[in-house]
Formats: C-alpha cells, structure tokens, sequence
C-alpha cells in the first residue's frame, strides 16, 4: 500500500482509564471482529490481564478503515502498549515504532501519574497526540475541569479534544477520522536497504519466536534471508503476516508497515527488543536509535515448597522466560529453603505477575523471599561488585563503600491527603523535590528516594493512607552512597539467609526489633523454645522468645506426694533439652514477607 494512506499510532493511557475498551470499540466500528468473536479486552488475552484490568504483553492489529471524509480506505495499524510503569522499555520501543499516539484520559478521575510518564516518552519519540477524554457518561465526569488540567499539566492544546464513551461506542468514529486527518503518514523509502524496528517477541510452541516488526525503509519478502543487528544471528524468513486481528500471512512487508516475522527462531533470548533487523548481504546499514539490554531491578529467591518440585520449577522457568525475555534467573541454595532460584525482575508488578503465572500456569507451591535491589561495592582493593543478593555480601572490613540506587517518584495525589504521604516519603530517607499544585483538588509530589525503601512497603502504604486515590510513577536515578548494614535473622542461633536483608544503618535497631516481633506471632509454637533474633555482624540487636508449648505431665498424679509431680516435670525439662538440641523450626512461607509488612 502507498505509505500515504497508512497510519501507525498507539494508545496511552493511566491504568483503568478504558485503553483496552477503547481497543475493542476501534476492532468493532472498523469491522475486523464479528459479533460472535467479540469478547471484553479482546487484545488482552491473558488470563491475568483480564482479571488485573491491565496489558501486561503489548498486541498489534492492523485495521482497514474507509474514511467518511475523502472516501479513501486507510491501513490504520494500532500498537498497544503495556499499562505499567516496571515495562517503560517496551513502551518506549513501541511508541518508537508509531507516528501518533491518542492520549486516553478519564473524565472523571483526571490526570494520573502513568498518563504524565506515557506522554512524556510520546514527546520524546516527536509524536502527534490526539487528546481524548473517556467515560463521560458516567455521572461524576468533569470533562470541562479534566480539559484544564491537561493544557495546565501536559501542555496539550485540548481545544479539539474528543469526547467519548468507549463502553457506550460514543467518539470512536471521530477518533479514527482525527487519526487519520491528525497523525502524519510514515516517511518510508522504499529504495534504501531494509531497516526495521524491532517492539515485542514471543514463543510460539509450534512457530517458535514471533517477532512484531515495524518496517521503518526497504522491503522485507519471505524467503529472504535477515540479520538480527544486535545479536548478529542470520536466519531465513519461513512466513510473515499481518494480525488483523487474526493471523493474516502475506509474502512481503513495505517499509511503513507492521507485521510479523517467523524464521523457525528456537531461542527468544536472540531477539531483542528495540533491536534492527536487516539483509543479510546489506552493509553500512546503520541500527536504529535507543536500543538498550534489559536490566532487572528487583531481585527475589523462588523455592519450591516440597523439595522434589525443582526440577518442575527449572522447566517451568525455562518456558516462562521463552514468552518473557526481560525474566532472568540463577539457581540459588539456601541453607533454610533448600535448592531454588534467584530471579531478576522489571519491578514489584513484574515480580508478582511473574510468581502468580509460575504457579496457576505450572500448578507449583512457591515461597518467594522479600525483594532486594541490586547495591554497588567498592572494595578495599578497587574492585567494584554488584551486589543481587544479601547473603553474598562480603565482610565489613573489605568494603571501601557501598553505593544504594535511588528513583525519582512522582506521586498525583487529591490535597487532602499531603500530610500522610509527606510522612510516608521522609520517612523512607526522601528528599523532596518539588511540589505542584494542578488545581486545588490535585497535587503532584516529586521525591527522590532510595530504591530499597520502595520495594519494601511503599506502595502498600501509599495506597492505604490515600484510601486508593494517589498514583505513582518512578523512574531510576543514580547509584549514591551510603551507609548500609546487612541484617541477618537467626531462628534458635541459626542465620536463616532467606530472611537477611540490607538495609541503612539508622534503621537497623527499629526493624530489627519489629520483625523478630512478627517472627513471634507467624512461627508457630513448638515442644521447644525458640529464640528468635536480629543481628548485625556478632552484635544482636533485638530478641524474642517464642514459649514451648507445655503439655500437662502431671495430669496422671491424681495424688501422693509433691516430689512425685516434681519428679515428672524433672523428667519433662530433660527431654526438652535434647529435643531443643536437634529440633528444627517450621517457618510459615509469611515470615518470609513478613520484613515486606512490618512498619517503622
């Protein structure tokens, strides 16, 4: 098709702002799904997106639209996007991958964090937005206040903004006119070498990787035989098509257009995304710009409850990370927990969309540990060490400096709610930045704040002190130094090295004594005492007893003498020594989060 009469743009949108709904309304107005086939979300089809109200893996569709206007049928190609903030990467490369983006806002909840960060990367990638304000049918819809907040906080021109209902099918026919008339045709050369952007991959059990492609110059035809620039593998291209929304095969992809591409891949982990692909026999062709290797933030321990499914729980990982390539993982022993891994995640949602698809998908019991991140060391002799996991860090006395990593938060909050959120933020070593009244219902908060702190309860305690209401968004800073101590929980004199943690020194005594304090509640009691204590290094800084439970000897005295009484309890003291010497401690998979619930 002539470059001029295609159309590529993307939805952004806050969660819960209707993005996916408005996806099924442009599917049906444009006729590419029948009414038998019509199903809520139909481009999420993820169990755990629908359930969730979120897009966790990016869809494509390419729609055919007649205009009302010049009577032109258009090639409208819609790249979705992934709604969270831990998958920022893949947004950038599909927004990359557009000319234009709709910009979806609720009229009645208003700007939120995610719509601000969407915008901006839209902006960064010079893409026409198109304004729309979703949900006005609802009763407390403000369309007129939600318009003056997007010219005052975004800087959008909203004066031909779209009003639409996309449950009740209202706007969506001006939508696709005004991305036909407002989003700029791809500038495609047809004549230079092939060059095209590479936005998401899968694993498919029968094709192998399926990779979404963007054709940005040249011609891509089946057979012809491509280059993966980053990774330098040569493949030939088996089939390729177009979703429409269903597979669509066709024999060539013209530069401007978006498909998909199957060259019998067997490994996902030699596509990447934001990678170039090209001709094999092309030279000086050069990739494009913002490609960058996926780098996990968030790092967890996953074990097996029962012993005998690691071996599951390695295939299970192994088919896990064949549909996410941004998932990695090393096998881990933990004197406590037995043989497991370490896996690396994009953020907390990753890490729990990850652990609940493991376990539905895969039928597995799994104890994950509580979060780290990843810290920075310098040793004594120069060398410096990325630190993923608590237990290898080394001795005191080698360490020159510890570096922690910060984020940048911003927070969208109603003003009545400041107070509480400013104390959440100081109270997680914060230093605020600015502070923005939007209008005198809604504020934005910038903080910066150590990473550490973030994955431990922030968001928890930031959804409870605003009843719901405040959204966040963050972004990686910078490593900064600090003084950092490791804490190690020791159950009956034992470390138990899945409940170690790295945390700053202010902080030790105060946490310390809160989580030996939830250890006693969740650590049920045994025929033994149980000890259970925080340390750092061989000073310990907090200590709780667990009591035996104490069964009733003496219940068989019915009378005699006191020594007899006396003597059982003698005999009962003994043996509770020895079971004390070789008795081991169940641990409830709660006291392995319990450090997540405690609060300072």
């Amino acid at each position: 098709m002539d470059p001029k009469f295609i159309r590529n743009f993307s939805i952004i949108a806050h969660i819960d702002h209707g993005k996916s709904t408005l996806a099924d309304g442009l599917l049906a107005h444009t006729g590419a799904i029948e009414d038998r086939e019509k199903k809520a979300q139909f481009l999420d089809n993820m169990e755990l997106e629908r359930e969730r109200g979120i897009t966790i893996k990016a869809q494509t569709v390419c729609l055919n639209y007649k205009s009302t206007v010049d009577g032109q049928t258009y090639q409208i190609n819609l790249i979705d996007t992934p709604g969270h903030v831990d998958f920022s990467y893949e947004v950038s490369r599909s927004l990359a991958a557009c000319e234009g983006a709709i910009l979806v806002v609720d009229a009645a909840q208003g700007v939120e964090a995610q719509t601000l960060a969407n915008v901006y990367l839209a902006m960064e990638n010079n893409l026409e937005i198109i304004p729309v304000l979703n949900k006005i049918d609802l009763p407390n819809a403000d369309p007129e206040g939600v318009k003056k907040q997007i010219e005052d906080t975004v800087g959008l021109d909203c004066t031909n903004i779209i009003l639409a209902s996309a449950k009740e099918k209202i706007g969506i026919g001006e939508i696709l006119e005004a991305v036909i008339a407002r989003v700029p045709p791809p500038q495609a050369n047809r004549n230079l070498n092939p060059r095209g952007l590479i936005f998401d991959s899968w694993f498919d059990a029968y094709q192998g990787v399926v990779v979404l492609v963007r054709m940005m110059d040249g011609i891509i035809k089946k057979g012809d035989r491509i280059k993966f620039m980053a990774t330098d593998r040569d493949y030939e291209v088996l089939r390729m098509g177009k979703y429409t929304p269903f597979p669509l095969p066709v024999d060539t992809l013209d530069s401007g257009e978006v498909g998909f591409i199957i060259c019998g891949i067997k490994d996902i982990r030699d596509v990447k995304v934001g990678d170039t692909v090209t001709a094999s026999k092309a030279t000086g062709v050069k990739p494009l710009p913002g490609f960058q290797k996926i780098k996990p933030m968030v790092f967890a321990g996953i074990f097996p409850v029962v012993a005998s499914e690691y071996e599951n729980l390695k295939d299970a990982l192994d088919k896990l990370c064949l549909n996410d390539s941004s998932l990695s993982f090393e096998k881990e022993k933990s004197l406590a927990l037995g043989f497991g891994y370490r896996c690396g995640f994009l953020g907390l949602l990753h890490m729990e969309i990850v652990q609940e698809r493991l376990e539905r998908e895969f039928n597995l019991n799994l104890i994950t540990t509580a979060p780290t991140v990843v810290y920075r060391i310098t040793k004594n002799d120069g060398t410096v060490l990325m630190l993923e996991n608590p237990s290898g860090m080394p001795n005191e006395t080698q360490i020159a400096k510890m570096e922690e990593p910060y984020v940048k938060v911003t927070l969208h909050t109603p003003t009545e709610y400041i107070g509480g959120l400013l104390k959440l933020c100081e109270d997680k070593r914060g230093i605020q930045l600015k502070m923005d009244y939007i209008n005198e219902k809604k504020v934005i908060i910038e903080y910066k704040l150590p990473m550490n702190e973030m994955v431990m309860d922030f968001y928890d305690r930031l959804k409870s002190i605003t009843k719901g209401y405040a959204s966040l968004e963050y972004e990686f800073m910078d490593f900064e130094e600090a003084d950092l101590v490791k804490m190690d929980i020791l159950i009956n004199d034992e470390p138990v090295d899945a409940l170690s943690l790295i945390l700053h020194r202010s902080k030790a005594q105060t946490r310390g004594r809160l989580l030996t304090e939830k250890m006693k509640e969740l650590i049920p009691r045994q025929q033994y005492q149980v000890n259970i204590q925080a340390a750092i290094g061989a000073k310990i800084i907090a200590r709780e007893t667990q009591g035996a439970i104490r069964k009733d000897v003496t219940a068989k005295c019915y009378g005699g003498d006191i020594s007899r009484k006396r003597k059982l309890l003698e005999k009962q003291k003994e043996g509770k020594k020895r079971m004390k010497q070789i008795g081991s401690v169940d641990v409830p998979q709660e006291a392995f989060l319990a450090i997540l619930k405690v609060e300072d």
